[in-house]
């Protein structure tokens, strides 16, 4: 496997963590009316189940992202979410209701994975550039690590909010790849040198100095 092959798994990877770091408390509010013997078996199912929606879902997004003007429209919404990264403070968790029996419980986990994860499924995509078996292994190494160590994770952004301006930054130099790789601007970029490399530079700073104006300035208001 060459160098590009592992970074491109790796920024997969880093996205599914920071955009899924809610998950593992949908998981939680979802099962904890159940009695103790069918939380596994309502983790076990619902996470399963929203790994096989989700794969399905990043697949149509590569195949979307093919059509001309997507990458470049894809790309500019994703520094939007990577924007609402940095700024959102309301805490969807609250919205998740529990479920009464097995079933509601699974059902609760995979509709709010799906509804959530729209983020994820976009910026997934761009960042595998077409290659659906990069899809594949970044979320079947990252859902794990989502299911049983979020909740590390989460304590982690919430000790050193820094991580929250790697994930976002992760996100600005997708989003400027996504750009950079839209055919039917490509004439336009041949023109400028190195604007491979200087579109996702802009990309990243755009959303982390937009994003930091923005909580400094709520912060002061």
């Amino acid at each position: 496997m060459d160098f590009e092959f592992i970074s491109q798994i790796l920024i997969i990877i880093g996205i599914d963590i920071v955009l899924g770091g809610d998950n593992a408390i949908v998981i939680a509010l979802a099962c904890r009316n159940l009695p103790v013997a069918k939380r596994n078996k309502a983790i076990f199912l619902g996470t399963g189940l929203a790994i096989v929606v989700r794969i399905l879902l990043t697949i149509l997004a590569v195949y979307l992202l093919m059509i001309p003007y997507l990458q470049l429209i894809g790309g500019l919404f994703l520094i939007y979410i990577a924007y609402n990264l940095l700024t959102d403070e309301d805490d969807e968790s609250n919205k998740i209701r529990s479920g009464a029996t097995l079933f509601q419980a699974v059902r609760t986990i995979v509709v709010a994975d799906l509804v959530m994860g729209f983020d994820n499924v976009l910026a997934v995509a761009g960042a595998a550039g077409g290659e659906i078996i990069l899809v594949i292994i970044g979320l079947f190494i990252s859902i794990p690590i989502i299911v049983w160590g979020s909740k590390i994770i989460l304590k982690f952004m919430e000790r050193f909010p820094v991580i929250i301006y790697i994930g976002a930054g992760i996100l600005g130099l997708t989003a400027g790849k996504m750009i950079t790789h839209e055919e039917r601007i490509q004439p336009l970029l041949e023109a400028y040198k190195y604007s491979d490399y200087i579109i996702p530079i802009i990309t990243i700073l755009i959303v982390l100095i937009a994003g930091a104006i923005k909580k400094t300035s709520t912060k002061n208001a």
